[in-house]
């Protein structure tokens, strides 16, 4: 299934994709929630796939606003240098641990929103990933056991301002300026990608190729991240993983290539769909 949380008629809300159009859960919150968070909280996938398959359409994708995949994640964390492309491109050495910084969810825009460059700087960069949502609370996890705990799929765009980034070793400033990460367009089930180490991660600025990469060229797997943060975290269902980005990034070309207002950058990852957003000054 694909899952997607949106805006229509003055409320939020959530349904299942089908072709260009939504099936509405509204009429049936009282069985599944009344927000893809809480369904995934209350293990209600089942129920809505048992819906989906009798319910019809009633929205056209056309017409609602999207919003970020989970619009009210309790976590958002995110491993750095995790592509072996990435660390070369770097000049760092191989990791022996994930790297992770967090994400607030103010930094957050969903697909066809656009990305804001701030005021405090123009090396606005853009890096495309594969997002992870748990769907099933984590703690202690082996990682052959963690596909178990995993709801599904879904793009990302870690947008960086590079320069605030840099101010120390701490990544934190240059990845929460407001609406600066893109999430979207949709949760892609686990039943429809059984292995997420065979995607490929394609990211495009004005139509160029700049980034494009297979997740197995993943330092860390899914499924060894998800089992060091059930580490040092309690995971729960809508917190969201995300997994790194590939070599490309605009920071490592000669020149930098940053993103501008009036670009509009786009990830894209197979099996799951295209995440679309234009930049603008903040």
């Amino acid at each position: 299934m694909k899952l997607i949380s949106f805006a229509y008629g003055g409320r939020q809300g959530f349904g299942v994709v089908v072709d260009d159009q939504i099936v509405d859960l509204e009429p049936h919150r009282a069985a599944v929630g009344a927000s893809l968070h809480e369904a995934l909280s209350r293990g209600a996938l089942g129920r809505i796939a048992d819906i989906a398959a009798t319910a019809r359409p009633t929205l056209a994708l056309a017409d609602v606003a999207y919003l970020p995949v989970i619009p009210d994640p309790g976590k958002i964390l995110c491993v750095g240098i995790n592509y072996a492309s990435h660390v070369r491109e770097t000049g760092r050495e191989m990791p022996q641990y994930p790297m992770f910084f967090t994400r607030f969810t103010d930094s957050q825009v969903a697909h066809g929103e656009p990305i804001i460059r701030p005021r405090a700087s123009q090396k606005l960069d853009f890096e495309g990933e594969l997002a992870v949502i748990i769907g099933k609370t984590a703690r202690h996890v082996r990682a052959e056991d963690a596909p178990g705990h995993v709801a599904g799929y879904a793009c990302y765009n870690d947008g960086s301002v590079r320069d605030w980034q840099k101010h120390t070793i701490q990544f934190t400033p240059g990845k929460n300026f407001p609406q600066t990460g893109a999430f979207g367009p949709w949760l892609v089930t686990t039943d429809e990608i059984p292995d997420p180490s065979q995607l490929t991660l394609t990211t495009r600025l004005n139509g160029e190729v700049v980034q494009q990469a297979r997740t197995d060229d993943l330092i860390f797997s899914v499924g060894d991240v998800i089992a060091y943060c059930s580490t040092f975290t309690e995971l729960r269902p809508g917190d969201v993983i995300i997994t790194g980005t590939t070599g490309g990034v605009g920071a490592f070309r000669n020149p930098p290539l940053w993103m501008r207002p009036g670009d509009t950058v786009e990830v894209e990852i197979s099996g799951i769909g295209i995440l679309r957003n234009g930049i603008r000054d903040e």
